[in-house]
């Protein structure tokens, strides 16, 4: 048979089941259309954790109150927007819509392990979108900032135990989706299929939802026990009471640190996708890259928590494992930057706007990466730490890196989600907008926390000689929104005058892209 007549059966096949159908979305199992839900669920948390950021950066564009007069209002911003963009945009984007979408197309699975478990971690997400987005509507909604440290969260601090069941939410989703894709990758390879010809991305993919697998329930022991402080007189961590509020740090940051890994890994795994095919190019040392750069970040990812705590009263002991721990695990991180420079070299490079984005983490991971080398010495964090340097750091080597990793990763599978083409012009414009506003905004932030500005503050009147750069930073950030007006534009405009794709217009050798774009349910020849 024809390769032409196969294309055609399976375009035949989807068109009989084509439309939208209310019903077969809400109780859908098929791991494209649950990818997609977590995609629009993703970006939903996207858009009003943003429009809390660019909140926060108008209040501090001027000394004294601008936007808001309530510092708790600045709280709650800053409290939905840390949340958000970790636990309802990231972890959601890389764990839920990517592995969904590619990961049984990568392996040559029909679908997931447990469909029905698939369907559940999504609407369990779902319900942790719409409980959060009511932070806005409750009368007293959490001002506790995304750790939620005590004692202010179980002495004042609003609404605890909505924080408590919102993470909970979002945390069981996650172990269900942990436990599937677990079991997909292992035992529902197609034959053939061995672990050495596994994509970059189903292996780090696989190391994501281990991390998840460990992690996640020490994160919701700790919520529960706040809230079990704050309502039902326990004291795990009222120290009047012989409780000690360093235990929930310990907790907190025991899952909080190992989840930068958690998106770091699928974000690295969609680059590697991505440089591969646009440099036409072999990855560099595939399996080394798997062996030393993945395996040693999962190795590492659970001893490098306490240089959060350098300042919190930890035993010099520890602070000193910590330290060698911290930057033991710079090797394997570095490894797989080396490996997408390889992977780079001698290519026939292609600067489409997935490539760009690729170009941009590069970069935008650098500053993060090189930036955090001093905050794992003791003796350099103890001057840096809650300065604006904190979040500077953070955002360039987790937040906008890895959301350029996500829209770049969008832009690579639009055209096999919706068998059309985005408009270059609009991808490129959208990126160099994008690029330009984060480095503003944040290497300004840098800069900042060097001169000493304190991080979380509602108002800075003791440094108005920083007014200047808070200005050009809050510039930056309107930047990024309209940089991200035009990334909306641009989808918008392919899903429904996008130019119609054949099944591979990237020419990439990867097993998802050899049938037509809209893969049918059931993926390889049907149900």
């Amino acid at each position: 048979m024809s390769s032409t007549m196969v294309t055609g059966s399976v375009e035949t096949h989807h068109a009989a089941g084509s439309g939208f159908s209310l019903k077969e979305w809400v109780f859908t199992t098929d791991h494209k259309r649950v990818a997609v839900l977590y995609m629009v669920g993703a970006f939903a948390a996207f858009l009003v954790a943003g429009i809390m950021a660019i909140l926060m950066r108008t209040e501090l564009a001027s000394l004294g109150p601008t936007v808001t007069d309530n510092p708790s209002a600045y709280n709650t911003w800053l409290y939905f927007h840390g949340a958000a963009m970790i636990l309802g945009y990231q972890i959601p984007a890389l764990t839920g819509f990517f592995a969904n979408y590619y990961v049984p197309l990568m392996i040559g699975a029909k679908d997931v392990a447990f469909p029905r478990v698939n369907a559940l971690s999504v609407w369990l997400f779902w319900m942790g979108i719409v409980v959060a987005l009511l932070t806005f509507v409750i009368p007293d909604p959490p001002d506790i900032m995304w750790t939620g440290y005590p004692p202010y969260s179980i002495i004042t601090g609003g609404n605890t135990a909505f924080y408590t069941f919102t993470v909970l939410l979002m945390g069981f989703s996650s172990i269900a989706a942990g436990v599937n894709f677990i079991t997909t990758i292992i035992y529902m390879r197609a034959p053939g299929m061995t672990w050495s010809k596994l994509n970059i991305f189903i292996w780090c993919t696989l190391a994501a939802f281990i991390i998840q697998i460990i992690f996640v329930p020490v994160l919701g022991v700790a919520v529960t026990m706040l809230s079990l402080d704050k309502y039902l007189g326990t004291h795990f961590f009222n120290a009047a009471a012989g409780g000690s509020a360093l235990i929930y740090e310990n907790l907190f940051w025991f899952y909080s640190h190992p989840a930068v890994y958690v998106i770091f890994l699928p974000a690295v795994g969609l680059i590697y996708e991505i440089v591969a095919t646009f440099a036409r190019n072999r990855i560099f040392n595939h399996m080394k890259m798997v062996y030393y750069g993945i395996f040693g970040v999962l190795a590492l990812t659970g001893v490098v928590w306490a240089h959060h705590l350098y300042t919190a009263g930890i035993p010099n002991w520890m602070v000193l494992i910590h330290v060698f721990t911290t930057l033991m695990i710079s090797i394997p991180v570095g490894l797989l930057m080396i490996g997408l420079v390889g992977t780079l070299y001698k290519g026939s490079i292609q600067y489409a706007t997935p490539m760009l984005y690729a170009a941009g983490f590069l970069f935008l991971f650098l500053i993060g990466g090189l930036t955090g080398i001093p905050n794992a010495m003791s003796a350099i964090y103890m001057h840096l730490t809650d300065t604006y340097w904190m979040p500077g750091h953070f955002h360039y080597v987790m937040a906008v890196s890895m959301t350029t990793a996500i829209l770049g990763g969008t832009y690579y599978v639009l055209p096999k989600m919706t068998g059309r083409m985005y408009s270059e012009t609009l991808g490129k414009l959208g990126f160099f907008l994008f690029f330009i506003g984060v480095n503003i905004t944040f290497m300004f932030t840098l800069i900042m926390g060097v001169k000493g500005l304190p991080r979380r503050y509602y108002d800075y009147q003791q440094f108005p000689e920083l007014e200047w750069m808070q200005q050009w930073a809050t510039i930056g950030s309107y930047i990024i929104l309209l940089g991200a007006l035009v990334v909306l534009v641009s989808w918008l405009h392919c899903v429904f005058f996008g130019k119609k794709v054949g099944p591979n217009p990237w020419g990439s050798r990867s097993l998802e892209w050899t049938h037509a774009p809209r893969p049918p349910s059931g993926n390889f020849g049907g149900r």
